[in-house]
């Protein structure tokens, strides 16, 4: 029995296999961040929502009945969701840029993981090339000896 040594592929395996964790950690948090992002485009989008139902249900009674007071508290109201709007769009624009960051990221460890698939992928080929010369060697070698006989 003939012990070859372990190949380049093999020994690349190993370093395929944590680049291809590296890179679905990657999607997974690109994952979460998408979903996060999301989550919080629609609490603005219900936040300008309940801010334009309010606006629309004190605009159509017309104030009408509503003592100074009523209309300052109204009005420190929409003020209090319109800051809350604000605050809501200052945070989408925040975990934008971390989302892009993110996906970045992401497109790193996809481009380092493809690297090391075509590497792994060459010496293999590599492999399968040496042995078929070996063989064919062995082959013309057996041939030989069996004309020389």
């Amino acid at each position: 029995m003939v012990l070859y040594p372990m190949t380049r592929s093999k020994r690349m395996q190993s370093v395929q296999h944590l680049a291809h964790n590296r890179e679905q950690d990657a999607v997974r948090k690109l994952g979460e961040s998408q979903q996060y992002l999301a989550a919080q485009q629609t609490k603005l989008q219900e936040l300008r929502a309940y801010r334009d139902e309010y606006a629309k249900a004190f605009e159509s009674s017309g104030g009408a009945g509503l003592d100074a007071l009523r209309i300052q508290e109204y009005r420190a109201f929409l003020g209090r969701l319109n800051q809350a709007i604000q605050q809501q769009e200052s945070l989408i624009s925040q975990c934008s840029a971390r989302h892009e960051q993110t996906r970045q990221q992401w497109l790193v460890t996809r481009s380092h993981s493809q690297a090391i698939d075509k590497v792994l992928e060459r010496y293999r080929q590599q492999e399968r090339q040496q042995e078929e010369r070996r063989e064919q060697r062995e082959l013309d070698e057996r041939a030989g000896r069996s004309f020389d006989d």
